[in-house]
């Protein structure tokens, strides 16, 4: 496996490192779902939620596939829904100490 530029670590965890995001990533971890769907389920606005799917759609991290009118957004890979996973058995563990940190970092 290639070293991967510190930077572009930075870059793709930035894909995450919204509420937002996160919401939508967790909504199609399971399976894929529709704009309106997703809109539904956050109880978003859908011209914020459209320029969220577009960032991680450009970030690799989800996929659209088109039927018909619709288009059904998923993860785009599994390895992207065991780290989410990951995320989640991780913080589970830190989760204490995240609640007690004051600092936030750049």
């Amino acid at each position: 496996m290639e070293n991967i530029d510190v930077d572009m670590k930075v870059k793709f965890l930035r894909g995450f490192a919204d509420k937002t995001r996160i919401q939508i990533l967790e909504a199609i971890k399971s399976e894929e779902k529709t704009v309106s769907q997703i809109v539904k389920e956050l109880n978003g606005n859908q011209s914020n939620i459209s320029q969220h799917l577009t960032c991680l759609k450009g970030c690799g991290l989800i996929v659209g596939r088109q039927e018909g009118k619709y288009v059904f957004y998923s993860l785009a890979s599994e390895q992207i829904r065991e780290l989410l996973t990951m995320f989640d058995v991780v913080l589970g563990d830190v989760q204490h100490q995240v609640a007690c940190c004051e600092r936030h970092l750049d």
